[in-house]
């Protein structure tokens, strides 16, 4: 029973040890998916709170709609993440603003899973290799930073799309 309850402790523990160690070893890249982890929370939050029925709102006519910014942030996290991972981009159909918004939260989810085990593959070590992207060559850090800007950006313009219809975003609610 000792021997046990030592293994679930160790169980608990490693990954939080682990976790700190490569902080430790690669603090850039701990930064990065920090920073990505953050905000693929707050965008799958927002994904889901807005109602159904407004995944059709658009501020404005020159604005995508709700639920166009939502499938297009999921085709984006997933060409882009590929650029700078080793990963190949996920295959499967372009989700469309016409679609539900159980496909297309979980199109989000999907992309942000994706983009995470990308990031998780990240060291420092690697962040000044040259890469693809949009067929000029950038530093796997500079496609990183257009991942992590993109995220925040959509999400700073989602938030407003919550708060336009008497919605709290999720990064401003009480916890």
């Amino acid at each position: 029973m000792k021997r046990l309850f030592c293994l679930a402790l160790v169980c608990m523990f490693a990954p939080i040890a682990a976790m700190a160690q490569d902080a430790t070893a690669n603090p850039l890249s701990a930064t990065l998916r920090r920073v990505f982890d953050r905000e693929a929370k707050n965008l799958i939050a927002t994904a889901e709170e807005m109602p159904v029925e407004k995944y059709k709102f658009s501020p404005t006519p020159e604005q995508m709609s709700f639920g166009k910014s939502i499938a297009h942030v999921a085709e984006v996290n997933n060409m882009a993440c590929s650029q700078f991972s080793d990963a190949p981009a996920p295959s499967g159909a372009k989700l469309t603003e016409t679609d539900s918004k159980e496909k297309l939260v979980e199109g989000l989810k999907a992309s942000m899973d994706y983009c995470a085990n990308a990031y998780s593959s990240l060291i420092d070590s690697k962040l000044s290799e040259m890469v693809t992207f949009f067929g000029r060559k950038a530093t796997r850090l500079a496609v990183v930073l257009e991942v992590s800007n993109d995220l925040i950006d959509h999400y700073s313009a989602l938030a407003v799309y919550l708060r336009l219809n008497g919605m709290l975003p999720p990064s401003a609610q009480k916890k």
